[in-house]
Parts: C-alpha cells; sequence; structure tokens
C-alpha cells in the first residue's frame, strides 16, 4: 500500500498521511504530485499517451509524472516517476525545478501541489522504456505540437504548466 504525505495549504507537512488515491482529505488538506518536462537539447520534448485501461483522461497526452510518497523529497519522487515511467534517468540533469501550483477542489476531497520540473537530457527514442501500466505510446514533440493537442483537449495540465515548455 502506498501512502501520501498530507500538506497544509502553505505547502507545509501535517505528519498525517493517506492512503493513495483515498480521496477524504478535508478541505485545506492538500497531496503533492510532480510533473517532469524532459526536453532534448533539439528543443524537442518527450510526451507519452496514457493507456486505454485508465479510469481518468484514457489516451490523452501528458508528462511523466505522479503521486509524491509519504516521506520522500519532491525531487526524488521527479526522478522515480520518470524513471518509472520512461526508462530515462534525469538523477544527474540538476534540480531542474519550475515551479508549484496549487488546485483546491472544495468538498472533493482532492486538494493538491503539483510541482513541475524541467529537464535537459541528451538522449535517443530506443532509450525510451515506456511502463505498459502507465502509457502505450510516446512522441518527441515541440510546443506547437503540444499546444495543438491541447487545444484538441488531448493534453492533460497544458493550462497549468504549459510556461515549463518554452
Amino acid at each position: 500500500m502506498e501512502y501520501w504525505d498530507i500538506y497544509d495549504k502553505d505547502k507545509n507537512r501535517t505528519g498525517r498521511t493517506m492512503k493513495r488515491n483515498d480521496w477524504t482529505m478535508k478541505d485545506g488538506d492538500y497531496h503533492l504530485t510532480v510533473l517532469g518536462v524532459v526536453s532534448r537539447p533539439d528543443g524537442r520534448i518527450l510526451i507519452t499517451r496514457r493507456t486505454m485501461n485508465k479510469s481518468w483522461a484514457a489516451g490523452c497526452w501528458e508528462v511523466p509524472g505522479g503521486g509524491v510518497m509519504a516521506g520522500e523529497e519532491s525531487r526524488e519522487a521527479v526522478s522515480r516517476e520518470v524513471m518509472e515511467e520512461t526508462g530515462l534517468d534525469v538523477s544527474g540533469c540538476g534540480d531542474g525545478y519550475l515551479f508549484t501550483y496549487r488546485r483546491d477542489n472544495p468538498g472533493e476531497g482532492d486538494n493538491y501541489f503539483v510541482d513541475v520540473y524541467r529537464f535537459v537530457l541528451d538522449f535517443e527514442e530506443t532509450d525510451v522504456h515506456l511502463q505498459e501500466s502507465e502509457a502505450d505510446g510516446f512522441m518527441l514533440a515541440d510546443a506547437d505540437q503540444i499546444r495543438d493537442l491541447a487545444e484538441q483537449k488531448q493534453f492533460l495540465h497544458y493550462n497549468s504548466i504549459f510556461s515549463a515548455f518554452a
């Protein structure tokens, strides 16, 4: 069973935890997720397509990311998530932190912070090894292609993270 730390509105750990995806948090409680934008030196960005068996946003495009486990630091989590989902190791790419945004969903038990990172990594398409339970395809896209997918409502989180693609 995976557990996540619960944070307060100022992004401080409260000392409490929750079970992953157990959306029973009270208003004012948050969990933390991460997103890792992985860019090649030529500027193209690795995006992945969610498997069709996902209960939410099946078949949509996104950047690697996921929940920060209890006791884990954000930077550790983004490295882990990128490695698990794509097989790429961004641990040597420097900090990469860009910004955090907060999403409040009153009454839904699912308030969260998202730490967004960007890493430049020299890799080939053959270096990408997708986690089959998470993604069934990938693409190296430029910022315009990602924007076009977002306009078609096929790219997740775009309005919150578009500045990470610049």
